[in-house]
């Protein structure tokens, strides 16, 4: 049995976001259109002799700093502790985060952290769960981990549990520009919610053509500048009777602006934000808007950063080391 391994925790985008009515449990269902990428934090696991005391550690090495990465209560602890309750595991471990992936950013973090615990804890325990055991345990720690045991693409339901995955889109680049601030989930879902009851009440809200699953699907074969996707949240905060929303709206219009001059051929919001992306296809193009982002700031102030990557390929955080 292994003692020791690495596990690399990728980051996504929601190409595609939806949020439509609350469910009985308080949670809100979903339809989404996720994709891995390759950038994101690595975890480092040693098991210790028994009797021993867990230790985590991190390493904070993200493009920006900002809020304090928390260790009481984080995800990777969390998904510790469920795994040990599952499994019977007793041994102490040593646990070392590279933190990479910002918080608040709609990358999916924690999710992704989360996730790759539960593998390279069921690699050190000797698999003991089989891979509907581990998206059971990923659901039960949030919405959006059971996805980042599969990795690759994927079409998303539910609260974020129900899982297609499907063929990953043709080669391009993606842009990440984050704006300097973070965004509070709960709390974009709480504008959204008012934000659709005003309309209501005003007489103004208008029904979206409902896609299908499957013309959903099948979009992403295709090329970015014909996707079909949106952003519920995206939306909400560039719309004009949106007022609480005026920072991120002024952020978000400036830097999708400037993926569009730079020549994206299909941009957007992942998440609730507050990171902005922009699909390239054409060769040379979005190294040339990153330039122009890192030697422009203005375009969205200071704490600004902007990251050059790509669409990862499936089950990218079953590699271990």
């Amino acid at each position: 049995m292994r003692t020791a391994l690495s596990i690399e925790a990728p980051c996504k985008i929601n190409l595609h976001l939806r949020v439509k009515g609350r469910r009985s449990d308080g949670f809100h269902e979903l339809e989404s259109i996720f994709l891995a990428l390759a950038y994101g934090d690595t975890l480092h696991f040693e098991l210790g002799d028994a009797g021993g005391a867990d230790e985590f550690l991190v390493e904070d090495k993200r493009p920006r700093l900002g809020e304090e990465i928390p260790r009481e209560g984080n995800i990777v602890l969390k998904a510790l502790d469920l795994f040990r309750v599952r499994s019977g595991l007793d041994r102490p471990l040593r646990i070392r985060l590279e933190k990479r992936i910002p918080l608040g950013a709609g990358l999916g973090g924690g999710s992704s952290d989360g996730a790759s615990t539960l593998l390279a804890l069921n690699e050190l325990a000797g698999t003991p769960f089989d891979k509907t055991g581990l998206l059971q345990a990923a659901a039960e720690l949030g919405s959006d981990v059971p996805f980042f045991l599969l990795g690759g693409a994927a079409y998303v339901t539910g609260r974020g549990e129900h899982i297609r995955p499907i063929e990953g889109p043709p080669e391009f680049e993606v842009v990440l520009v984050n704006p300097g601030f973070p965004s509070n989930t709960a709390k974009a879902f709480r504008l959204l919610d008012a934000h659709r009851e005003a309309v209501s009440i005003e007489g103004k809200l208008h029904g979206k053509a409902e896609l299908s699953e499957q013309s959903l699907v099948d979009a992403l074969k295709g090329s970015p500048s014909r996707w079909p996707y949106g952003n519920d949240f995206l939306e909400l905060f560039l719309a004009e009777d949106c007022p609480d929303s005026s920072p991120a709206k002024d952020a978000y219009r400036a830097i999708l602006g400037r993926l569009q001059d730079q020549g994206a051929d299909f941009c957007g919001l992942t998440g609730s934000g507050s990171t902005c992306f922009g699909i390239f296809t054409q060769g040379g193009a979005a190294e040339k808007a990153v330039k122009s982002f890192r030697t422009d700031k203005s375009v969205s102030g200071p704490g600004v950063f902007t990251l050059l990557t790509f669409p990862l390929a499936r089950l990218p955080n079953r590699v271990l080391i």
